[in-house]
């Protein structure tokens, strides 16, 4: 057996980062080392609130710890129109069954990258505050992460502004610090993450698996994708999902390698991740930028991750 890939889940659920991570833990391929939260689709709390929820949802019982309240400069952006007041709502989902870690964020991922053997992949699904904070505190483990597989940016257009998507557009001086480390980056922006429809009858197909899980992420679907048949999508965009099927299902995805760089001023494009399509600046690519996805394999992906959580029934 190929020996398992160490991570740490980052991440600010969601509807999106929900399944992102059902589906982190489904596969055999990857050992989650640690979950942690940051602030982004809502206040720290809340996301913290529903990351326990979804770990103990789906039996996932690694270290977690909490993030910082708010990005590294500016002041928070949540996003309650597509994800609820809850950041998170739609199906009843249990208590938390255990307690946050008393140490921060990034403390416990400089713990787990200090106590690997081998070095760990970091796959941030909300804004960069914590990966960001992490390499200003701890340079020295840099060498410890092996790839940052983030959801985030778009070279081709924006999500929360015309210029910018959500997750750079929060904490912008944070990609910024990102982008510039050195670190292999593979970037799930919106110009594949667009592509990653979920569409109604997915929807059945995922719930007709029977199991808790299965159903939850059905709901999960059904309330996401409330908010974006409003917007005239014929599918729920599952986001997040595709940082992680970047890491275990490689094959089902487009990439273009290029220099990108994030804008952290100006009035109209601030958190816009700039592409060097020519080679203008004369840079080694810095990140490999998803283009497409094979939308039929990526459901079969989803239905075989909810699959998974029937031995949980044994």
């Amino acid at each position: 057996m190929t020996e398992r890939i160490p991570v740490i889940l980052d991440g600010d659920p969601g509807h999106d980062d929900a399944i992102a991570w059902v589906l982190a833990n489904a596969s055999p391929l990857l050992d989650i080392r640690a979950c942690t939260s940051v602030c982004g689709n809502q206040t720290i709390q809340k996301t913290s609130y529903n990351a326990m929820r979804i770990m103990t949802l789906i039996n996932l019982h690694v270290p977690f710890a909490m993030g910082r309240p708010k990005p590294l400069v500016s002041e928070p952006i949540i996003a309650p129109t597509v994800h609820g007041v809850s950041g998170l709502d739609g199906p009843a989902l249990p208590e938390p069954d255990f307690e946050p870690l008393p140490i921060s964020a990034v403390e416990l991922m400089a713990k787990v990258l200090r106590e690997s053997a081998d070095p760990v992949t970091i796959i941030p699904t909300g804004p960069l505050t914590n990966v960001a904070a992490l390499l200003m505190l701890y340079p020295e483990l840099k060498p410890k992460i092996a790839r940052i597989s983030l959801m985030g940016g778009g070279i081709y257009f924006g999500n929360w502004t015309p210029a910018a998507e959500f997750n750079i557009l929060v904490d912008p001086e944070a990609a910024d610090i990102v982008y510039k480390s050195d670190i292999p980056i593979i970037m799930a922006g919106l110009d594949v993450t667009e592509k990653a429809l979920v569409f109604p009858e997915d929807f059945e197909r995922i719930r007709a698996v029977g199991n808790p899980v299965a159903k939850v992420v059905a709901e999960w679907l059904d309330f996401f994708y409330g908010f974006h048949r409003s917007k005239g999508y014929a599918g729920a965009p599952v986001h997040d999902a595709v940082a992680v099927a970047a890491i275990i299902k490689p094959e089902i995805l487009d990439s273009k390698e290029y220099y990108v760089q994030i804008e952290t001023t100006g009035d109209f494009c601030r958190g816009m991740t700039v592409a060097d399509w020519y080679g203008y600046y004369h840079k080694a690519p810095n990140a490999r930028v998803l283009t497409g996805i094979r939308r039929e394999a990526f459901i079969d992906l989803l239905v075989e991750a909810v699959t998974y959580y029937n031995q949980e029934e044994k």
